[in-house]
């Protein structure tokens, strides 16, 4: 009888934890303090010195923007894209896959984000990063409520490169696509006509050429 008392007691400290860490005021209180620990970066930091920094730990808000010409770029960068054939896939759990050409995705709301990218080891440079919401995408494609991530493709072909970042940076607006940096025209070099931008994460996970976007469960 004891041991069962025991058990019960052990259950309901047990479920007590979950609740209190599943609760959304303890999780808003966690993102609060994961924000409060990041390094706020002075204006006149240069891009070259946070090559062995991991950009979720810094804040950027400070910082200038880098001129195009002094951007570096990594992985493939000379895939040509024909926009009369070209489209974006939207497919995986989601109820009414889509394909939308360039046009059709220009004409969509636009976002605009000052995003740090880094090349460990290798660049970095802050860029103005303007493009659409995979939110809003995959609320069009009505997703599966139970869609646990999203997965980033591209280009089509040989090449392909395939990574996949979680919900909630997804409905976040923290992992985006582009097509324009720094008031211009993504350059083919850096993946036109879309590439991820990922708030956050490494720039190797910033797929360029992306063709295609699918809704997972994991």
């Amino acid at each position: 009888m004891k041991k069962r008392r025991q058990f019960i007691q052990l259950m309901l400290r047990l479920f007590a934890g979950l609740v209190f860490l599943f609760n959304p005021i303890v999780t808003g209180a966690r993102n609060v303090l994961a924000k409060a620990k990041m390094v706020v970066l002075p204006k006149e930091t240069q891009p070259e010195s946070l090559v062995n920094r991991h950009p979720a730990n810094l804040d950027t808000r400070n910082l200038d923007l880098t001129s195009l010409e002094d951007f570096g770029t990594m992985g493939l960068s000379n895939h040509q894209v024909d926009l009369n054939t070209w489209q974006l896939i939207i497919g995986g759990h989601v109820q009414h896959p889509m394909e939308l050409n360039f046009a059709q995705i220009t004409q969509m709301l636009s976002i605009e984000k000052n995003v740090l990218l880094i090349c460990p080891g290798v660049f970095a440079y802050h860029a103005r990063w303007k493009g659409i919401s995979v939110a809003k995408l995959l609320e069009m494609a009505k997703f599966s409520a139970g869609a646990t991530h999203v997965t980033f493709s591209g280009p089509d072909g040989r090449y392909e490169k395939t990574e996949r970042f979680p919900i909630e940076d997804i409905r976040s607006d923290k992992v985006f696509l582009a097509y324009g940096v720094n008031n211009t025209v993504l350059p083919r070099k850096h993946g036109f006509p879309l590439r991820v931008v990922a708030e956050g994460y490494y720039g190797n996970e910033w797929v360029k050429y992306v063709y295609k976007v699918t809704a997972d469960k994991i």
